[in-house]
């Protein structure tokens, strides 16, 4: 199976000329500024050959570090970039020639939202030490193994590998006298930063604040409308290819498949560290993949649905409410841990936190009146004893969700 695309809730090519222009518009009347975003320099991993931390195709992986300064020298945000996975030989073999499987084909990417380091734009963490490490196992940094496809060509699965090497060298680069520090990620990357959660707590002695934070990375095993299932068929793959085992909760394993304890529903059983889930009740990943993708819609119905919600009939609404209702259930273990935090908004997007309109602006989606960046702000230094936003359902309509671009 080809690594699956990120499709938001796709528009008709003069719909998407006219919302750009719309949020152009709107930008100049807001006097948002414009600032290029900040390019931060590649670094390779260290001996990655001889710790066999390695990208699908070999080559040693990467990561990007911007030092902080001022008060925040000594606190630390990792980022674990996102990308969806590669479950079959094939895919991975294909992925090995992209930069999502070999350092190679990489390019420093832009740091903004979350990362940046404007003030206006980044208001919490702005000052951080802000590291992105990026994706190139398509295992959501958790595999352990290696292999080889039809010409011979050997991969390697090594995404626990990097995380671990990646970690370790950050260390002796003044991560270990961290006052403070956050694990975050989107998408893959943020149910990557799940996995992870605990034993990044455990790397820091217990009166440093540690936390995390799982952006778009709630992904749900349900059917779509063909009866299949979508992502248990991708995890599936990603755990036997991979080799995942090693990072999911023994409690799980020793009761259910490995394949249900890769999902984040069985994850947050066991995760102890404070965790924010920011996910949209609609998330058009699951929507255009999941609920209904292409291979289950010949008459393009759903095709229509996605670019316009008034589109939609009855039985997708249902549909549709029917995903968010099970994204709610699902989060009830979160809602009612201690020092967590919860950001569900009812907006047709996916990730949010690694872009600047999304992040915090003045055209930002909203709950609580509160931009995501404040947010959790709020939960991340305790204020208000935990952010706990849930979104209401369609027809209810967010204002703020029609103000930005779908990302």
């Amino acid at each position: 199976m080809a690594t699956v695309p990120q499709p938001g809730f796709a528009a008709a090519p003069w719909v998407i000329t006219m919302t750009l222009l719309a949020v152009s518009a709107l930008l100049s009347r807001l006097s948002v500024p414009a600032a290029a975003a900040e390019l931060v320099e590649l670094t390779l991993l260290a001996n990655a050959q001889e710790k066999g931390a390695v990208c699908l195709d070999g080559s040693p992986p990467a990561y990007q570090l911007r030092r902080g300064f001022g008060s925040g020298t000594r606190s630390w945000l990792l980022n674990l970039e996102g990308g969806a996975w590669c479950n079959t030989t094939e895919d991975c073999s294909s992925r090995r020639l992209t930069d999502l499987g070999s350092s190679k084909f990489m390019k420093p990417i832009e740091f903004e939202g979350m990362l940046s380091n404007n003030r206006s734009e980044n208001p919490y963490f702005y000052n951080w030490n802000i590291v992105d490490i990026r994706y190139c196992d398509g295992g959501s940094f958790a595999g352990d193994a290696e292999g080889q496809d039809r010409n011979g060509t050997k991969l390697f699965y090594r995404g626990l590998r990097i995380w671990e090497a990646v970690v370790d060298q950050l260390m002796g680069k003044g991560m270990d006298n961290a006052k403070q520090a956050l694990l975050a990620g989107c998408s893959a990357g943020g149910l990557a930063a799940l996995l992870h959660c605990d034993k990044f707590r455990a790397r820091f002695p217990p009166e440093v604040p540690v936390k995390c934070l799982s952006d778009a990375g709630f992904f749900l095993d349900v059917k779509d409308s063909s009866g299949e299932r979508f992502m248990r068929s991708i995890f599936r793959g990603v755990i036997h290819l991979q080799n995942v085992r090693k990072v999911l909760p023994k409690d799980c394993l020793a009761n259910k498949d490995p394949t249900e304890c890769f999902f984040p529903p069985e994850l947050t059983k066991s995760i102890s560290t404070p965790t924010f889930i920011r996910n949209s009740g609609y998330d058009s990943y699951q929507v255009g993949n999941v609920v209904a993708p292409g291979g289950s819609d010949p008459g393009q119905s759903w095709a229509r649905c996605k670019a316009d919600i008034g589109n939609c009939t009855s039985t997708q609404i249902e549909a549709l409410n029917g995903f968010r209702k099970k994204i709610i259930e699902d989060l009830k273990i979160a809602q009612h841990k201690s020092g967590w935090g919860l950001f569900i908004d009812s907006c047709f997007n996916h990730c949010q936190t690694p872009f600047r309109i999304a992040w915090h602006s003045p055209i930002s989606l909203r709950l609580g009146n509160k931009t995501i960046a404040e947010a959790v702000a709020d939960w991340y230094v305790g204020k208000d004893h935990g952010v706990k936003e849930i979104d209401c359902a369609y027809p209810c309509v967010n204002p703020t969700c029609s103000s930005q671009l779908d990302l």
